[in-house]
């Protein structure tokens, strides 16, 4: 059970890390050190800061967007899903804060001083089980993990999780909105300049700006999320490709197995039961 979570301690800068919209097939704890970002989940743009510490699904895209030399250090966990739902039970439900909102809501947990020392606790705890991992060592690491989700979650459930981020500019929302709605469609360049009068070197410079990442990922990445999202309800593949604008189906598998990181029929096999 051990290779089923992992906690990670990053620190880069500038010059050596790049990132593009990403997917991860596992949910995700970030907590933020330090560093001069913009992190983008979703439609949503947060300014980073100290103890910012964000829940991520395995259907939520996201990047950093790093704005200086300044060094970037985060300490993530990811984890399979699996796990939070094999500890929960009737009364504590260890995936509520990742599941039990809309797509790119309620991501940002607000801790105040106590709590951001408490974390970073169990972070560090965790990372030291992890360098040693006896028999012993292994099922201590499990538990701290399940107590960092406890923590997390009751968190979350207190209700004045008050989330402050940097607005999308108000021309790029309807466009957005209108690729969620419309992802079996053609979302070009072309023609989304064509639907909203909107010059397409002005739309992509406007995108690339606020996001840090061009459109043509951003929809692709929305496509496979959908397509993820699909064959857990039970469509087969095909159905899948075609209702996310995948008109040819081996560019489907290829671009679903470089995004999600395993082919669709590895991924099938994640979503059975425990």
């Amino acid at each position: 059970m051990e290779n089923h979570f992992d906690t990670i301690h990053f620190r880069h800068t500038l010059e050596d890390y790049h990132a593009d919209f990403h997917l991860h097939e596992r949910f995700e704890i970030f907590f933020f050190i330090s560093g001069n970002v913009n992190y983008f989940i979703e439609k949503k743009v947060y300014q980073l800061k100290y103890g910012d510490l964000f829940v991520i699904n395995n259907r939520e895209i996201h990047k950093p967007s790093i704005l200086s030399n300044e060094a970037y250090e985060r300490i993530t966990v990811h984890f399979d899903p699996a796990i939070s739902q094999m500890f929960s039970t009737e009364s504590c439900d260890l995936q509520k804060c990742f599941l039990d909102r809309p797509i790119g809501e309620k991501n940002k947990v607000s801790l105040n001083l106590d709590q951001t020392a408490e974390i970073l606790g169990l972070f560090y705890r965790l990372g030291r089980l992890n360098q040693n991992p006896n028999p012993y060592n292994k099922m201590l690491k499990i538990s701290c993990f399940i107590e960092l989700l406890v923590f997390i979650n009751k968190a979350f459930l207190r209700g004045d999780n008050l989330e402050e981020y940097m607005s999308i500019p108000g021309k790029l929302i309807p466009i957005l909105d209108h690729i969620d709605e419309n992802l079996d469609s053609d979302l070009s360049l072309k023609r989304l300049g064509e639907t909203f009068y909107i010059d397409r070197a002005y739309l992509s410079r406007l995108f690339k700006k606020s996001t840090g990442s061009n459109i043509h990922e951003y929809i692709i990445y929305k496509r496979i999320s959908k397509a993820k999202q699909l064959i857990a309800e039970g469509y087969n593949a095909t159905e899948a490709c075609l209702q996310c604008g995948f008109n040819d189906y081996s560019n489907f598998s290829r671009t679903f197995k470089k995004t999600v990181g395993m082919s669709l029929r590895d991924y099938k096999k994640t979503i059975q039961p425990w």
